[in-house]
């Protein structure tokens, strides 16, 4: 069961550059990053209703969305600045050198949130393992960058 989160956390992973590629193009057809982002968003949403139809997920707790905490509606605001980031930075920096940089702020980040359990998450403590591995994405896009 462990391999098949791993495998799909490495497909999903793999699906961000081709999706950074594709909303570039649109990008560009539609001459605006941020329009680009929300006809992104429009469609993954279009998408993910049709699942949720198709596959009959129970949405009997729809009602208690108005329930959560105000942060976690943020969710959606940093997916779309994500979206909209990386359709402005890859044409620029190319996919490799953007994807090197996101990684390092995304492990970056995680281990902050990790050390500190936050956001609810269980707390991993930082090791120099940890920070080892850090450095080795850091190193790793500086060779992207400088060659």
């Amino acid at each position: 069961m462990k391999l098949t989160y791993i495998l799909l956390a490495v497909l999903a992973g793999a699906m961000l550059p081709v999706q950074a590629a594709l909303n570039g193009k649109m990008g560009k057809v539609v001459g605006d990053p941020v329009y680009a982002a929300l006809i992104s968003f429009v469609v993954g949403s279009i998408a993910l209703l049709a699942y949720t139809m198709a596959t009959k997920t129970d949405l009997s707790t729809i009602s208690q969305v108005g329930q959560a905490h105000w942060s976690v509606w943020l969710a959606g605001v940093l997916g779309g600045f994500y979206v909209a980031c990386v359709i402005i930075l890859a044409p620029k920096l190319g996919v490799a050198l953007t994807f090197g940089l996101v990684v390092a702020g995304q492990l970056g980040i995680s281990l902050i949130i990790d050390h500190y359990g936050l956001i609810g998450i269980p707390v991993h403590v930082l090791s120099w393992q940890r920070i080892a591995g850090i450095l080795a994405i850091i190193g790793g896009v500086l060779l992207i960058r400088n060659f």
